[in-house]
């Protein structure tokens, strides 16, 4: 005996911040693609890595957001009798190759500053400064863009938001560097201020690789507490045992649970099924949960 789905209850909801969501990406991607090629010709101009690691970070972002529209994209195709689920974990795919591409671009500004670190070149303060300031307000307009979508719930629109923070306080690095080196001359402070913004890189690259590999692992969603669902379950009347308890997440916003729920011979299977089903959606926003109910001689375990 299965339970069905309770999604249709958030449906309109959920497809209006999905909306939100795209509209916000795809606003976001313009702007972050249309600055990068200026910071990339900015960059080699003034000579500096700084704005060079700035604009590697904005490619990232610039991937980073386009893979998050593909995603949302690709998760929006029906599922069928081949993908079951549709497409829904291309998003944290997209999550994935995400933090591969921020861990990756973080390691080579590393290896490029370490160069510069013992003969730092001659680096146009002036130029530099005007590109940064132009990159700080142009990263203050799309976070302010993406924090309108839903970037709490959504690992995709989180790991878009993660990136854009981390160009920020790229832009605020690159206008100090070239303060100053405009000021004492120090160009030092051009390598300085790249190492910096790739140890953000890094960190939010991590952090995003960590949580889409969990996804990926059928890890339990980190809002939901197994052990509190299973005590929950042994206190209703007429539940002897539960066994095969799995909960996972298809996507960031598309949790599962499955369960085989022993139960004595007298008991309503309906009306328990009824009660299971409303305390998960209502508890755990649990809309996708299958029950089997089996009598005593039916246990067995599928480990």
């Amino acid at each position: 005996m299965s339970g069905h789905d309770h999604h249709h209850e958030h449906g309109h909801s959920h497809s209006h911040t999905h909306n939100a969501n795209k509209k916000s990406l795809f606003i976001s991607f313009l702007l972050i693609a249309s600055f990068m090629v200026a910071e990339i010709i900015g960059g080699i101009m003034t000579n500096s890595l700084a704005l060079l690691s700035d604009a590697g970070h904005m490619f990232s972002d610039a991937v980073a957001l386009g893979l998050s529209l593909l995603a949302f994209k690709f998760g929006e195709k029906a599922a069928n009798d081949d993908k079951t689920y549709g497409y829904k974990r291309f998003e944290i795919l997209a999550a994935f190759l995400n933090g591969l591409a921020l861990i990756i671009i973080s390691l080579y500004i590393f290896y490029e500053a370490y160069h510069r670190f013992f003969a730092p070149p001659a680096v146009i303060g002036s130029g530099m400064m005007t590109i940064s300031v132009l990159g700080l307000i142009v990263n203050i307009l799309v976070a302010w863009i993406l924090m309108r979508g839903d970037t709490s719930g959504n690992l995709n629109m989180r790991s878009a938001f993660l990136h854009v923070i981390g160009d920020l306080l790229g832009s605020v690095g690159a206008i100090i560097a070239a303060l100053l080196i405009i000021f004492f001359g120090w160009n030092i402070a051009d390598p300085i201020a790249s190492v910096i913004v790739s140890a953000l890189i890094l960190v939010s690259g991590f952090r995003v690789l960590r949580e889409s590999v969990h996804v990926l692992m059928e890890g339990k969603p980190a809002s939901l507490d197994v052990g509190a669902i299973r005590k929950y379950f042994l206190s209703l009347s007429g539940v002897e045992s539960v066994h095969d308890l799995h909960v996972w997440s298809i996507t960031s916003d598309f949790q599962a649970l499955t369960a085989h729920i022993q139960v004595e011979e007298k008991v309503d299977r309906d009306a328990l099924l009824e009660e299971i089903e409303h305390y998960l959606a209502d508890h755990y926003h649990l809309g996708h949960v299958t029950i089997q109910m089996e009598r005593h001689a039916h246990h067995h375990h599928c480990n």
